[in-house]
């Protein structure tokens, strides 16, 4: 069985209220909803939120639970996965049910598509893995133009590689996290708690799909792209 969860914290540092800011039509949370019911994979589909209005709006999108988030795994400082461990333990409590495969779309990143979400679940469902992530090819590599500063003010390539790298088609490629899905193995995520295993495999999205809204900037690329798509 598969659950899927969408976690949304009712503040926001850069963008204030943005998960109920409408974009294309919906609050931003409810594309994730929404995407995650017209995929069709799920058994149960979960917002997790401290905010009330977000927790009543959220049905409407096609979630088939509410879990309120605990205060302690919502202020500006908490990590989200234990957020997503906790929407999954309770709903495994109240309806008996043990899902072994553990979805989470970002609500921040609602530029994926149906199709992302089904692919991503394939993947991780034909590898022996313990986690997945999605993220689309970096524009700086660490090997050739990614720099870092050194103690004494001076740079070198983040990544010093074994022979020296005259083109970026020649380093090994490296990839931006882009936020947008999370796949788990149910005892990697409710007994890790975290993202990253000696498993985890990435599954490539194109750059125009992977804009997580962290800034006003954000919103206002990701509010311009959606507004040009047909598949809304």
């Amino acid at each position: 069985m598969r659950i899927c969860t969408v976690t949304v914290r009712a503040g926001s540092k850069g963008v204030p209220g943005k998960n109920l800011r409408v974009v294309a039509g919906r609050p931003l949370f409810g594309h994730s909803v929404a995407q995650a019911a017209a995929s069709g994979l799920f058994d149960e589909i979960v917002v997790s939120s401290d905010s009330e209005a977000i927790l009543a709006l959220a049905p409407s999108f096609g979630a088939t639970r509410v879990v309120v988030r605990p205060p302690e795994m919502a202020t500006d400082t908490a990590g989200k996965v234990p957020a997503i461990a906790h929407a999954v333990r309770a709903t495994e409590e109240r309806t008996g049910k043990t899902f072994g495969v553990c979805v989470d779309l970002d609500a921040t990143s609602p530029l994926r598509t149906v199709d992302d979400i089904r692919g991503a679940v394939a993947m991780f469902e034909s590898a022996d893995v313990d986690s997945l992530i999605t993220g689309a090819e970096a524009r700086r590599n660490p090997y050739f133009n990614l720099v870092e500063e050194q103690p004494d003010g001076t740079v070198a390539v983040s990544k010093a590689p074994d022979d020296a790298v005259l083109r970026r088609q020649d380093a090994p490629r490296c990839f931006d996290m882009n936020g947008s899905i999370y796949v788990w193995k149910r005892e990697s995520l409710l007994d890790g708690q975290v993202v990253f295993f000696p498993s985890t495999i990435l599954y490539e999205m194109p750059a125009e799909r992977s804009t997580d809204v962290d800034s006003e900037f954000d919103f206002a690329v990701v509010e311009w792209l959606m507004n040009q798509r047909s598949d809304l």
